[in-house]
């Protein structure tokens, strides 16, 4: 530990200074010798680096969602390239480097928190053998030995005998019943943060061996966190107790306002969004609109959440922009079909027939037979008249038949076209 000390001692001056400012704040409130004033010092010193690694969490979820993507991709590279590792690192990186990625990228914040994790050990420990270090002095020195929290001195562990937590003024059981409570919290709480990432945040359409990896991790953090809790000073432990409670308040922001795409957390955003914007008729923040605008932007892409959200802004008459904001359409509505194709179009409502009763049934068919009777028959027939009545057609001086003449009327009378074979003279 002391090697590993040595590393981070350029932060060691830092990381004493700020809990000296604050413990100088607290210690006008609660007493500068209050177990209050050098533990809410270490609190805020939680909060303070937590706040300016805001930045690199958003990098690490966004590097999260990548590689949740491109798990389909890396799985098939490995199944290619199963019998050449050299090659299968080398399309890896190059797949990364596509996608703007890296699995390192999701351990950012951990790896930036460590530093500031060593130094604090090295001052506590400091604290606990009597040693000055960075601007804590004597006189500083001997507040924070007698600061006690529930009983239990801030440089105690449990695993000290109790001659050394004699030392610290205090007694055996108390600090290993409160440094058993928070190593008990300290993994529930990481406990709790992984398991609502993996049942609520996680694509449910994509199965990978990343969703494996997490749910192994799920289990295997809080046992870490276990054995390793037991050789952390009380406020070691306090400064992890709050760096967890923190993490899992800020995952379940996030969730709940910028969830996974196919996550069971984004159908139910999308769902509270959905009846926000059919009842105030528009989004209400930034986040709202990106998130509008991103589905928008995904066409064919849709997922079936997302395809449901438009659908549901469609019954109601209401548009999603390209720039995120939703207004209603009158004249034209924009629809989607299965398929995730949008179609543009009138929005004519269908007129249902009305349901008659029988007597109106009745009515409608004896008028209409009523007026069948009464109208005029057209007969297509043959005329009743003898042949006598009729008008003989004109022959023509010198007793010839007008070429076509028979023709056109028996053409008239439905015989058929053309140039006829002359009948055979009858006997008399």
């Amino acid at each position: 530990m002391d090697t590993i000390a040595s590393l981070f001692s350029f932060i060691t001056t830092p990381v004493s200074w700020v809990i000296v400012q604050f413990h100088s704040v607290y210690g006008k409130i609660f007493g500068p010798d209050t177990g209050w004033a050098w533990g809410l010092s270490i609190v805020s010193l939680v909060i303070l680096i937590r706040i300016c690694l805001i930045p690199l969490f958003v990098k690490q979820i966004k590097a999260t969602r990548a590689m949740q993507t491109l798990q389909p991709e890396m799985k098939k590279i490995q199944e290619r390239y199963k019998n050449d590792k050299q090659r299968q690192s080398e399309e890896m990186m190059k797949m990364y480097k596509e996608a703007g990625t890296n699995p390192l990228s999701s351990c950012l914040p951990i790896l930036a928190q460590s530093p500031f994790f060593f130094a604090l050990y090295h001052v506590l420990n400091g604290i606990a053998t009597g040693k000055t270090i960075g601007v804590i002095d004597d006189p500083l020195l001997a507040s924070a030995r007698k600061a006690h929290i529930f009983g239990a001195p801030l440089a105690a562990k449990f695993t000290d005998s109790a001659d050394k937590v004699a030392q610290l003024g205090a007694s055996l059981t108390d600090v290993r019943v409160v440094t058993a409570i928070m190593i008990v919290l300290m993994s529930a709480s990481q406990f709790y943060t992984q398991r609502q990432l993996m049942t609520k945040n996680v694509d449910t359409t994509v199965k990978t061996p990343f969703m494996q990896q997490q749910k192994m991790l799920m289990y295997v953090f809080p046992v870490m966190f276990a054995v390793f809790g037991i050789n952390f000073p009380v406020g070691v432990l306090v400064y992890w107790l709050t760096t967890n409670v923190w993490t899992m308040g800020q995952q379940m922001y996030v969730i709940h306002n910028n969830p996974t795409p196919g996550s069971k957390a984004q159908a139910a955003y999308l769902e509270r969004l959905t009846k926000h914007v059919t009842h105030h008729g528009k989004t209400r923040s930034r986040g709202e609109r990106a998130i509008v605008k991103a589905i928008v932007a995904k066409g064919r892409d849709r997922n079936e959440f997302e395809r449901k959200f438009i659908n549901s802004l469609t019954k109601v008459g209401l548009a999603a922009a390209a720039d995120g904001t939703v207004a209603k359409s009158d004249v034209a509505v924009v629809a989607e079909t299965e398929d995730g194709t949008t179609v543009t179009g009138a929005a004519p409502k269908r007129q249902q027939p009305k349901r008659q009763s029988k007597s109106q049934r009745q009515s409608q068919s004896g008028t209409a037979k009523a007026a069948d009777e009464t109208e005029p028959k057209t007969s297509l027939s043959k005329s009743d008249e003898p042949e006598d009545a009729k008008p003989s057609p004109a022959k023509p001086a010198g007793g010839g038949n007008k070429p076509g003449a028979g023709t056109r009327s028996k053409a008239q009378s439905g015989q058929r076209k053309g140039p006829q074979r002359p009948k055979s003279p009858s006997k008399k």
